[in-house]
């Protein structure tokens, strides 16, 4: 119980409001900021253990040497204070501050300080605009979180575990030494200069090889999750061998950069076998020349070859374990290429919090074009009243999905403003504007968590009567009560699986609209919201789509016309700009692009051209 007190003083989640910073050292502490009391505590255990292991080898020689001063007689008797103090010191004190340190690394240092780093990663990530996991793997993006975090935490509890415990054990021992004879001391420390040096030389290259290693290794996470994630289509479309070669030419990759890490690996520990078995033969070589020459005694020269061989292994120790600390490095900057990207879409640093509106929309002369002479919106206007339900219509690259997404803000527009209530949604915090907007898409977002949860994620405080009175409206109670996963949780408990997949495509939406019945903000976006669905299915939940556009600003997006046919405007959309505007049969009576769309259409769907949105 008392350790858990002392656990739970340190909160591993405090938010802090500075970005990552982009050089490795700054990086590392703004992951350990908080931290520092419990590394301060871990450098003192781990320094007085260091001590504390010389010391040892010291008493060992003052045993010794007293044991031959005296002889056997009376021994213990005349020296009974100096043999219950090695007692105690062996007994007692030594143990106690090796479990000092051994709390501090394992129950504070290390759960607290990589739980910190990985929230902190994690929170950074979450703030990232849609393009940043657009353009990666999401398994590499996860795979990079967590092996950062791990290898930050892992070289702070390596350099107070091993670094500060050897080099104080060093310096304890030079300080005996000189005491013995300086000549000795001096030994030791023209040995530790070559030692440095040796390590100087390998380390950064056993650094570089790292960071390769780590890269080549999130590469094979994030081809396998991939596949694995798009399992469906694989099988599909017949290419479990494409998928085979993909997978084993990013195996080959990690091979490769792991034989590169390897040779370098093996070099260096062969080497440094070498160089760590001089030591204790020059030491205890030199110590007993000393004793021959009458200047040391038996107990010094058991004492030195007791340091000798403890500081010779501790070689070993230290070393490997600064080539797994700069590994962890070459994994930390790895990380931080991935994860460390500056936000490229962020609140104004005065944004406010957008109030509950009503719902009344304006483009005013927007523009985004991705960067493109093609796709996108250009110069576009367009007024919505609250509670209006407006279609949005056009071919593929007209600009339907860009317009939705300027109204979410997931991209800033390149000129004009997105205003909702005469709200610049650049001015206000990203949260705060999507928290007034519902949205229900063709690829319905599904989480492998219940249904209940999935639900919930529309009002995550909403009570239980509330969540099954929203299933209801959405026509998914119907279905829900009957599902069953592969641990034999059932109905609302039950998990639907990564992405929905043990759902059909009619139940994945009714659980959507549930979820925007439990929002219920005041506007609300279909986007192809019905086109992944036949005319049947449709048709059977048009009731519920119809209920929840209730009382809300409707923007719906679609190819199959059928779904916009009862808007109260519908908008042609051409080459980013509006060609037309009006009530359904306003337009078919115009005799324009929507016109021709309506007669083209085979089953309620327009012509989709080939150009990408």
């Amino acid at each position: 119980m008392g350790l858990m007190r002392l656990v739970d003083r340190h909160d591993p989640f405090v938010k802090i409001d500075t970005p990552p910073p982009q050089k490795l050292l700054p990086f590392m502490v703004w992951g350990l900021r908080g931290t520092y009391p419990i590394l301060a505590a871990g450098t003192l255990a781990s320094g007085l253990g260091g001590t504390l292991d010389i010391i040892a080898a010291f008493l060992l020689g003052l045993v010794i040497d007293t044991a031959l001063a005296h002889g056997p007689d009376g021994l213990l008797a005349s020296h009974f204070w100096l043999f219950f103090g090695i007692t105690v010191f062996v007994l007692f004190l030594r143990p106690v501050i090796f479990a000092a340190n051994a709390v501090v690394q394992n129950l504070l240092l290390g759960p607290g300080a990589s739980a910190q780093v990985q929230a902190r990663l994690h929170r950074w990530t979450l703030g990232q605009s849609v393009s940043f996991f657009d353009n990666d793997f999401a398994g590499r993006i996860a795979q990079k979180e967590m092996q950062t975090s791990a290898a930050l935490t892992e070289t702070a509890v390596e350099v107070i575990n091993t670094i500060v415990f050897a080099l104080v054990s060093v310096i304890s021992a030079a300080v005996i030494l000189m005491a013995v004879d300086w000549r000795v001391a001096i030994i030791l420390l023209v040995w530790i200069v070559l030692y440095l040096r040796f390590i100087a030389y390998f380390m950064p290259r056993i650094r570089v090889q790292a960071k390769g290693r780590a890269g080549a290794r999130a590469g094979v996470t994030g081809q396998i999750v991939d596949t694995i994630t798009n399992m469906r289509t694989v099988k599909l479309f017949a290419h479990s061998a494409h998928e085979d070669r993909a997978a084993i030419d990013a195996i080959q990759t990690y091979r490769q950069a792991a034989i590169r890490y390897g040779v370098i690996s093996v070099s260096f520990r062969t080497l440094l076998m070498v160089l760590a078995g001089f030591l204790p033969v020059l030491l205890v070589g030199m110590s007993i020349y000393f004793w021959t020459q009458g200047s040391a005694t038996a107990g010094q020269i058991a004492a030195i070859g007791a340091m000798s061989l403890r500081l010779s292994q501790m070689t070993g120790w230290v070393s490997f374990t600064l080539m797994g600390i700069y590994s962890k490095i070459g994994e930390i900057e790895d990380g931080m290429r991935t994860l460390n990207v500056p936000h490229d879409l962020v609140d104004a640093p005065d944004a406010a919090q957008m109030p509950e509106v009503t719902g009344h929309i304006h483009f005013d002369n927007v523009t985004f074009s991705y960067g493109r002479d093609t796709g996108g919106v250009f110069d576009l206007s367009l007024d919505i009243a609250p509670g209006e339900k407006v279609g949005i219509v056009g071919a593929s690259g007209a600009g339907k999905s860009t317009l939705v997404s300027t109204l979410l803000r997931l991209y800033d527009t390149e000129k004009g403003r997105v205003l909702i209530d005469g709200h610049d949604v650049a001015g206000v915090t990203q949260e705060s504007l999507r928290r007034q907007i519902g949205m229900v898409t063709q690829e319905t977002a599904m989480f492998n968590r219940s249904a209940r949860d999935n639900i919930l994620y529309g009002q995550p405080d909403a009570s239980e009567d509330d969540v099954i009175a929203a299933a209801k409206r959405a026509e998914a109670h119907d279905f829900i009560p009957d599902l069953t996963d592969f641990q034999g949780r059932k109905g609302y408990d039950a998990y639907l699986g990564e992405r929905g997949v043990k759902l059909s495509g009619g139940q994945r939406q009714r659980i959507a609209l549930a979820r925007a019945f439990l929002k219920d903000a005041p506007i609300l976006v279909l986007d192809e919201a019905t086109s992944a669905l036949d005319s049947e299915v449709e048709a059977a939940i048009q009731s519920a789509l119809g209920r929840v556009m209730e009382g809300k600003t409707v923007l719906a997006i679609a190819h199959r016309l059928s779904t916009i046919a009862q808007m109260d405007r519908i908008i042609v959309l051409e080459s980013g700009r509006i060609a037309e505007e009006g009530s359904h049969d306003q337009l078919l009576q115009a005799g324009g692009l929507y016109a021709k769309f309506w007669a083209r259409q085979s089953g309620g769907f327009i012509g989709v051209k080939d150009a990408a949105e």
